[in-house]
């Protein structure tokens, strides 16, 4: 009984020391891999009384150059999303919005870190949307958007937007 109760025992640290060494040869050097961090960005569904959605080309000196966005930008700590979302596009487009409702959501995993897309529906209160950090600046209908290059983790709320 001793000697199975040894074998056992032995065959569980053989099994613990394999498994420590695998962990060991898959941690490159260095440490271990880092965790990416996950970012929280709001993004406008902004209609206009032709029923066309505004849309955003990112710049080429921006991440994922020349892809095209909802525009917004990321929530400060502290800040609601609609708050959030009011402030960057009064900073990033020149004008002012009311951000109504929540329209879609979408986590999506890029290389280098993770973002939690959050989309609200918003109106146009005063002025006209300016491209000041962007390429440039359209309104397409709804049955265009899918034309435009876009960026990875607006796809879902562009294909719900096309099917609304």
């Amino acid at each position: 009984m001793i000697k199975s109760q040894q074998k056992s025992t032995k065959t569980s640290i053989i099994s613990l020391l394999k498994n420590a060494i695998i962990i060991i040869i898959q941690t490159p050097i260095g440490g271990p891999i880092p965790l990416k961090k996950t970012i929280n960005v709001v993004a406008a569904i902004i209609e206009n009384d032709q029923n066309e959605i505004l849309c955003a080309l990112r710049s080429p000196e921006m991440s994922l150059p020349n892809r095209w966005e909802f525009p917004g930008g990321k929530v400060e700590k502290g800040e609601n999303i609609f708050s959030a979302l009011e402030r960057e596009i009064t900073e990033e487009l020149g004008c002012q919005i009311k951000a109504n409702k929540l329209f879609h959501e979408n986590t999506h995993e890029y290389e280098t870190f993770i973002i939690t897309l959050i989309c609200i529906k918003a109106n146009i209160l005063e002025g006209t949307p300016t491209a000041s950090g962007h390429a440039k600046l359209v309104w397409l209908k709804r049955d265009n958007l899918d034309s435009l290059k876009w960026a990875p983790a607006d796809i879902p709320a562009v294909t719900a937007l096309v099917n609304e």
